[in-house]
């Protein structure tokens, strides 16, 4: 499948909340009201200056997905959260959408990626390996991961 990615300028999250049934929303974050509760989210957790979302998009321009790069110790590291890919393209978008993100961070002026992901998650964990990004640490169920994008840039 070709993604593409539009950039949420508008912090619009009325997109997200569609695409988003209530049973995904622990998916996306766990600690977030059931159903969608946008002025949650843009209090709690797209409130920062800094984050910067994006929607992922299918040939026919159609929302499918949803990410943000919060920005880390400075400008120079993002790190990536609340990942979501609609029901019909999980499976198979994987390397895609580490690309894209790894794009919207380097456009961002990012040189380094992280994350955390759920060790039970094996799609996911396993994505961002293929990826190149690097285990650091487990802790309660979480992996935090590295990409060094300035160092895959000179490769």
């Amino acid at each position: 499948m070709t993604l593409t990615l539009r950039r949420n300028h508008d912090r619009d999250l009325a997109p997200l909340a569609d695409m988003l049934p209530n049973a995904d929303i622990p998916l996306l974050n766990p600690n977030a009201k059931v159903p969608f509760d946008e002025m949650e989210w843009h209090r709690n957790w797209l409130g920062e200056s800094t984050d910067v979302s994006f929607y992922l998009q299918d040939t026919s321009e159609r929302d499918i997905g949803f990410f943000a790069l919060r920005e880390g110790i400075g400008p120079e590291v993002r790190h990536l959260t609340y990942v979501y890919l609609s029901e019909e393209v999980r499976g198979g978008s994987g390397a895609e959408l580490a690309k894209l993100v790894e794009q919207a961070a380097e456009d961002l002026g990012a040189l380094v990626l992280t994350l955390k992901v759920e060790t039970d998650n094996a799609p996911a964990f396993n994505a961002y390996l293929s990826a190149g990004y690097e285990e650091l640490s487990r802790r309660h169920g979480m992996a935090t991961m590295r990409l060094d994008l300035e160092a895959r840039a000179v490769a």
